[in-house]
């Protein structure tokens, strides 16, 4: 059976009890120590794992999983991650991985080359806004405008291109 022993907030793990769900009998594992916090995550890890694959998983599976898929960010990275959410509440991010997942989705759809972007000063595109909303045009938002004047540009162009091979 596994053995626990907790000392002043950590816990000590017999080789045999590294995988709560399968006994592993293997001469090369080692004792590992970790703090009662270290333990709640990784057993949120072994959850999230599970959930994942589908399969049961073990703390073992949980350790590689981190060393094999994780990436370090230096310190000052993560400060200004933690410093940006908490100053940005209403973009709804509560945690930094959710908010790296988002960034790096983001930056993955930019560099796919299937979309150009373009920049806008923040207070023109709010004043855009703004003028849209004011005016009761036929257009929602800034972004509806731009779109809607792209097309209407390309629909000429090709009206264009129609009429000058005709002369």
């Amino acid at each position: 059976m596994a053995k626990e022993k907790t000392q002043k907030g950590s816990r000590s793990y017999h080789r045999s009890s590294l995988t709560p769900f399968k006994r592993l009998v293997d001469k090369r594992m080692k004792t590992l120590k970790i703090s009662d916090e270290i333990h709640r995550k990784l057993t949120a890890t072994v959850g999230t794992l599970m959930a994942q694959t589908g399969k049961m998983q073990t703390y073992q599976d949980a350790i590689e999983a981190l060393l094999e898929e994780s990436v370090i960010l230096p310190a000052e990275l993560l400060m200004q991650i933690q410093s940006f959410i908490e100053e940005n509440r209403h973009l709804g991010y509560t945690t930094k991985e959710e908010f790296i997942r988002d960034a790096i989705r983001f930056r993955l759809t930019w560099h796919s080359g299937k979309y150009e972007y373009i920049e806008i000063p923040k207070d023109q595109y709010e004043w855009l806004n703004e003028a849209i909303k004011e005016m009761n045009t036929q257009y929602r938002t800034a972004e509806d405008f731009v779109n809607a004047q792209v097309k209407d540009a390309l629909e000429k162009y090709e009206t264009w291109k129609i009429m000058t091979k005709k002369h």
